[in-house]
């Protein structure tokens, strides 16, 4: 299937009008059993500079409400370095990739 890219704006639950958290065009990727259930490869999204790994899931999942099924299983890799989901506070540059990585194989 052809690599499709979108951009969608996401507001971050914590980020207030005003407030001094900025936003971030980042790179989303999507692989194997997230890529199916998103329904893309990848796509940008602009989300709080500074926001929690958990926060994040949270705020694709609202994009794409089919990817929950996997929260449990999947994995997060930001600037190519794996991040569980959890309060691990992240602080995202412009342009930097999260990769969204499912579980490989059943089981």
């Amino acid at each position: 299937p052809a690599r499709r890219r979108r951009r969608r704006g996401l507001s971050g639950g914590s980020v207030r009008n005003g407030g001094s958290m900025s936003c971030q065009q980042v790179s989303v990727l999507y692989f194997a059993r997230s890529a199916e259930l998103a329904g893309l490869r990848s796509e940008t999204l602009s989300v709080p500079r500074q926001i929690t790994s958990l926060q994040l899931w949270e705020e694709i999942v609202k994009a794409h409400p089919r990817l929950a099924v996997i929260r449990d299983q999947v994995v997060f890799a930001v600037r190519q370095e794996y991040v569980l989901l959890g309060d691990q506070l992240l602080v995202l540059q412009p342009g930097d990739e999260v990769a969204i990585i499912p579980p490989i194989s059943g089981g």
